[in-house]
């Protein structure tokens, strides 16, 4: 029987990366002190704050949550859960009941927003619309800017200091590299433990950042948390490339997602000096912040022959 490296119980868990065994109990307080570790290095939440967490069901942001929950806790901070409803058929309904359960359970208040309220349509109905306008965006495009929009926008409409979402080592290295890929380096600079505070957007913050995401798909199952599993129907194209891209690696070529992440944060102080500087202004549209003339969220929008999003609406589940 192999035994944790840690404490010699029955181990459960090879963490190649680190060349250790652990058992159940190792594994989740290692996943918890790398949570708390990152929340301290880096600053990230301060006594008495208050924080909104992006909570969609699945492992990552529920875990998240719990650990939040039990942190803020302690810190005397105020905590509260976000969840997007992009308008998935078949999808998102179970995800979103899920997380309303896990934010009961942990008494934290929990809104949901909707695509269909704050802009008059699903994220369905967009592709369907994108499909026969030849828009050249697919679905992923249309969901990571609509749904960071609405982020943004409940998070500071509920008074939040900081915006914590549930992004692990994986997410974080898969997006470095997308971001390689396409030159982007105003995305790349943006990138990291937490986003620099700017007029009108609430400071985004990781404390899972490095933790990957099978530890924390075993946290959640060793922590007998309830998550929704399911994999949403529009995943694919060169994001799914890349995360099978990268997890080739990895096997091949352990400790390849660190040492990427690392990489990073060393080069990241260089790219000050190839990212443009500009002004934050309004949208024109819909007066959330941006850099140009619109926000992007509007010009997607009337792209798809929608003139502008409508107000935002915080909606309490019990109502949802």
């Amino acid at each position: 029987m192999l035994r944790c490296s840690l404490c010699g119980r029955q181990a459960a868990y090879n963490r190649r990366y680190a060349g250790v065994l652990l058992c159940d109990r190792c594994l989740v307080k290692s996943v918890e002190r790398k949570f708390r570790r990152s929340v301290a290095e880096h600053s990230l939440i301060s006594p008495s704050e208050k924080i909104a967490v992006a909570v969609s069901g699945g492992k990552d942001s529920v875990s998240c949550m719990h650990m939040l929950a039990d942190y803020c806790g302690k810190k005397n901070c105020e905590l509260v859960a976000i969840t997007v409803d992009e308008g998935v058929k078949g999808y998102r309904g179970e995800s979103v009941r899920i997380a309303r359960e896990n934010t009961e359970l942990l008494g934290v208040p929990h809104f949901v927003v909707s695509f269909k309220q704050a802009f008059g349509v699903t994220l369905d109905e967009m592709v369907r619309i994108a499909e026969k306008k030849k828009t050249g965006f697919g679905p992923c495009t249309y969901c990571g800017v609509m749904r960071r929009s609405l982020l943004n926008q409940a998070a500071r409409e509920l008074g939040a200091q900081k915006l914590a979402t549930a992004h692990n080592l994986d997410d974080e290295v898969q997006t470095i590299m997308l971001n390689y890929i396409r030159a982007d380096f105003s995305r790349l600079y943006r990138l990291g433990p937490a986003y620099p505070a700017r007029e009108g957007f609430v400071p985004r913050i990781k404390p899972l950042r490095e933790v990957p995401e099978k530890e924390m798909a075993l946290y959640a199952l060793l922590k007998k948390i309830n998550v929704h599993l399911g994999v949403c129907p529009y995943a694919g194209g060169i994001h799914s490339e890349i995360r099978d891209f990268i997890n080739r690696l990895e096997e091949n070529h352990t400790n390849s997602k660190f040492m990427m992440l690392r990489m990073f944060d060393r080069m990241k102080p260089q790219l000050l000096g190839a990212v443009p500087e500009f002004d934050m202004k309004k949208c024109e549209r819909c007066g959330e912040p941006t850099s140009s003339e619109s926000c992007k969220a509007c010009e997607l929008l009337e792209g798809l022959g929608f003139a502008k999003s409508v107000d935002l609406k915080l909606i309490p589940p019990a109502h949802f």
